[in-house]
């Protein structure tokens, strides 16, 4: 693994270190190599250079996943700009909400894709800002020109400078911008490389968001360790996986969303492995059940779930290791890496004991450098740690069990319910691939426990009677037990995965009687 923990100069030294070594290759059999990445970003940094970027300024993006996005990212790390990836699927409002906060001197995406009109929209919003901002549209290829005339790399010499800001993507309110360096993204990435013993022989997908910390996270890892990466603008469950496996796909990753995707397709040819080189598949982004491990393992080959742990603000906290038991892997998201330190905090501020649930808190070199508003500084940290909003235990071994999130509890006639228990249950009905589980306002019970579900491809039919009676077998309170039961074909989620409940919370709510 190489030692560098500063993008441009991870770039330099791969492109030194394996040239002719697979970087990526996409859906349409274009490939990349590390030199490849090397040239091709000096030449667009010569370009932008022009324009006036350098490492004073902040530069707004906004690609599908691509081999384009993987150059454009490097090119600014050469001229040592402060990146703003934004999430394709943003569309006005967040868009004028981060251009308004960053303020970028350039906004650059395709004029179009899928139907949405980027570069057009993102003008309008600038001139009704009064920002400086020029725009460039990305619609054939990358700027291009000579780079003989670029200006060293920025040397470091004060410090580990901002170099990022990723917005969440939050559910509700407006999206935080956290504060990120090479070094706090870096810190995480060599850790999970690590722990996974990835190397110059693994493949693994990118059929999520490029523009997520996580894929950012990701080609640190390629660059940290050689290995290959399948870039898809855009994951079809009936398609895509056989363009994984053709490129050899070792490393299933896309987080739990997507591994219960891979299981599905995988049930659907059971004498046939849909991916067969498969080492891992990589879990994260969203809750894993408990029974997901053995499924994979028994169902897909290799090794079964490797968890990871993070958050925008904190990405790579903890993860799997290889050599973990099957019993850890299947329970737990792995235990802290890269320095980050855990801790269990109860309703009153007080330090939990080893198996005693509250809300996760850390501190380490992989949490941001707080939010571009400083005024969310105060309710995201306690002094050094950062305040999750996950609810959890850690085990004696240092083992982290996320149980929930702090505002994802039901409180039915005064019972608070976590919605997590009951998801974890659900996903073992024979029926059920995916499920989420909210409260519904009620008139009588305060919230009612509503179970929304997507069955698995060719399941019996099966209702409410069914559930509950599966319920009971396992033991679950009566309280505890589904009131209300939905049956779609997928559950909304955000560019990171993770279910949007206020969305289901909104569809199956009915007005209350007065």
């Amino acid at each position: 693994m190489l030692g560098e923990r500063q993008l441009w100069a991870l770039v330099d030294a791969r492109a030194n270190a394996t040239p002719d070594a697979l970087l990526a290759v996409d859906e349409h059999d274009r490939v990349l190599t590390f030199g490849e990445l090397r040239t091709r970003a000096e030449r667009v940094a010569a370009a932008l250079a022009a324009r006036g970027v350098n490492d004073t300024v902040t530069v707004a993006w906004q690609l599908p996943t691509s081999i384009e996005a993987i150059v454009l990212v490097a090119a600014l790390a050469r001229l040592g700009a402060t990146q703003v990836p934004m999430l394709p699927l943003y569309r006005e409002k967040e868009t004028t909400f981060i251009l308004g906060q960053t303020a970028p001197c350039l906004y650059l995406a395709r004029r179009e894709w899928r139907g949405y009109a980027y570069v057009e929209r993102a003008r309008a919003i600038i001139d009704s800002l009064g920002i400086a901002c020029d725009t460039l549209a990305l619609d054939d290829r990358l700027p291009d020109a000579d780079p003989a005339a670029l200006p060293p790399p920025p040397v470091h010499d004060q410090g580990d400078p901002v170099r990022w800001v990723f917005f969440t993507s939050g559910t509700t309110a407006d999206p935080k911008g956290a504060l990120h360096t090479d070094a706090s993204i870096a810190a995480g990435a060599a850790a999970v490389a690590e722990a996974y013993a990835m190397t110059e022989h693994d493949r693994y997908p990118i059929v999520f968001p490029f523009t997520h910390i996580g894929g950012i996270g990701m080609l640190f890892i390629q660059l940290l360790t050689g290995c290959g990466a399948v870039a898809v603008e855009q994951f079809v469950a009936d398609r895509t996986p056989a363009l994984l496996a053709r490129h050899g796909i070792t490393i299933a990753a896309g987080g739990t969303p997507l591994a219960l995707v891979y299981l599905q397709q995988q049930r659907l040819h059971p004498e046939q492995p849909l991916f067969p080189g498969l080492r891992a598949v990589m879990t994260g982004a969203a809750p894993k059940p408990h029974a997901l491990h053995d499924e994979l393992r028994h169902e897909m080959g290799g090794s079964g779930a490797l968890s990871c742990y993070g958050l925008t603000e904190a990405p790579f906290l903890t993860v799997s290791d290889v050599g973990d038991s099957n019993d850890t892997r299947a329970r737990t998201e792995g235990r802290p890496i890269a320095g980050a330190t855990l801790r269990i905090v109860d309703t009153d501020g007080r330090v939990c004991p080893p198996g005693v649930p509250g809300e996760i808190q850390a501190t380490g070199p992989q949490i941001c450098r707080g939010y571009l508003d400083s005024s969310r500084n105060g309710e995201a940290f306690d002094g050094e740690w950062f305040r999750t909003g996950d609810l959890g235990v850690l085990d004696d071994d240092g083992y982290l069990v996320i149980t929930g999130r702090l505002k994802d509890i039901i409180i039915r006639k005064g019972e608070n319910i976590a919605a997590k228990e009951i998801e974890d249950i659900l996903h073992e009905f024979p029926g059920i691939a995916d499920v989420a589980v909210v409260g519904l306002p009620d008139a009588l019970l305060g919230e009612r426990c509503c179970a929304v579900v997507v069955a698995r491809i060719g399941a019996e039919p099966f209702g409410l009677a069914d559930v509950e009676a599966f319920c009971r077998a396992r033991g679950i309170a009566v309280q505890k037990t589904p009131e209300q039961l939905e049956i779609v074909v997928e559950l909304p989620r955000n560019a990171s995965g993770k279910v949007l409940k206020y969305q289901l919370v909104e569809r199956y709510s009915l007005p209350l009687a007065v």
